[in-house]
């Protein structure tokens, strides 16, 4: 298996443990994380992105047990085996869009893909030079989905990637998602409340508040 988590369990301060149904998943694998608002799915995807240490449990990634990293360590080992599509775009308004995903290089000190290559895949040749105050809805979405892509990762993880989306969006973002994810070998967790998404990668888990 690429992507392990196992036996994870959390506390927020002054709450009761959430503990999370494990997850394996093999290279190209797909799987939703499903659950209500408040079932604690965005605890899960930050355990799953090492930007929360679980109380119990491990997250394995090729081998590697990085739930126990901490500080630059953590941070390096994100930057370069780990991409995440967030519920809102979060692209640096300063930097066209190209320079947006150079700065994914920049920071993992890894080479990964061709930018170039990648806005093409993408339908976005035509924005690598444009202000990312320009963009559409859905082609904010897709410069940041190319940003979390830009490093090869081996995790992808996408927060409610399709929430603010009409249908027609909604598939492209998925069908995007899978491809890429597929094309390099990567894990795709998707965490969502979208019922949409199911016609689409129906391998999924639900968190539940016990």
């Amino acid at each position: 298996m690429l992507f392990e988590s196992k036996n994870l369990e959390y506390s927020h301060p002054g709450q009761k443990t959430l503990i999370f149904p494990d997850i394996s998943l093999a290279s190209g694998e797909s799987l939703l994380v499903l659950g209500k608002s408040g079932s604690g799915k965005t605890t899960l995807l930050n355990l799953l992105a090492g930007l929360l240490k679980p109380k119990a449990g491990e997250v394995v990634l090729a081998n590697m047990d990085f739930s126990r990293m901490n500080g630059q360590k953590m941070d390096l080992f994100r930057g370069k085996e780990i991409g995440i599509v967030f519920q809102k775009p979060h692209l640096l308004a300063a930097l066209n869009v190209k320079e947006n995903l150079q700065m994914a290089h920049l920071f993992s000190k890894k080479k990964g893909q061709d930018i170039g290559q990648l806005l093409a895949e993408l339908g976005l040749s035509e924005k690598a030079k444009s202000s990312v105050l320009t963009l559409s809805e859905g082609e904010a979405q897709r410069v940041s989905i190319a940003r979390a892509l830009a490093n090869s990762p081996k995790l992808i993880l996408a927060d409610e990637p399709t929430s603010s989306l009409d249908d027609e969006n909604t598939e492209k973002v998925i069908s995007l998602l899978k491809t890429q994810a597929a094309k390099i070998g990567a894990v795709l967790i998707i965490v969502t409340h979208d019922q949409r998404v199911k016609a689409h990668i129906p391998n999924f888990v639900e968190v539940k508040v016990s």
